[in-house]
């Protein structure tokens, strides 16, 4: 099980308040943010989301790498997948696929993906069978 994942943003500001529009949309509503200063020496300042009593999914400041990483957030429902679309849209992010049913990988895969505004892969999916 993954604890957390650092993504590399161009622009740091623009992609806390993308995330921060996004995400509470399935349930990520926790923040944090980790001053580099505080940590060993070269430590980028941070800033975090979280569940459950959990930060793990970070942001630092760099150059971004798109093609590099793609980033699959589990929902609760089919509500849940399709609210953080409309909330991604609204916010910048722009469509690869609409909501709806992924039957190359399972008829009960529920999901939607965009580019975030780095062109970052996010996936919003709900697995029926794993709830």
């Amino acid at each position: 099980m993954l604890d957390h994942i650092f993504l590399t943003v161009s622009d740091l500001a623009r992609s806390v308040a993308f995330y921060q529009a996004v995400l509470p949309n399935l349930g990520i509503i926790a923040r944090h943010d980790y001053d580099g200063k505080d940590g060993p020496t070269g430590h980028p300042d941070l800033k975090g989301f979280g569940a459950g009593g959990r930060i793990f999914f970070w942001l630092k400041q760099g150059n971004a790498a798109p093609g590099a990483v793609h980033v699959g957030f589990a929902a609760r429902s089919e509500d849940e997948v399709r609210a953080a679309h409309v909330a991604a849209l609204s916010a910048g992010a722009t469509e690869i696929h609409p909501p709806g049913p992924q039957h190359h990988y399972d008829p009960r895969y529920y999901a939607a993906q965009v580019s975030d505004p780095d062109g970052y892969s996010l996936e919003f999916v709900f697995k029926s069978w794993q709830h």
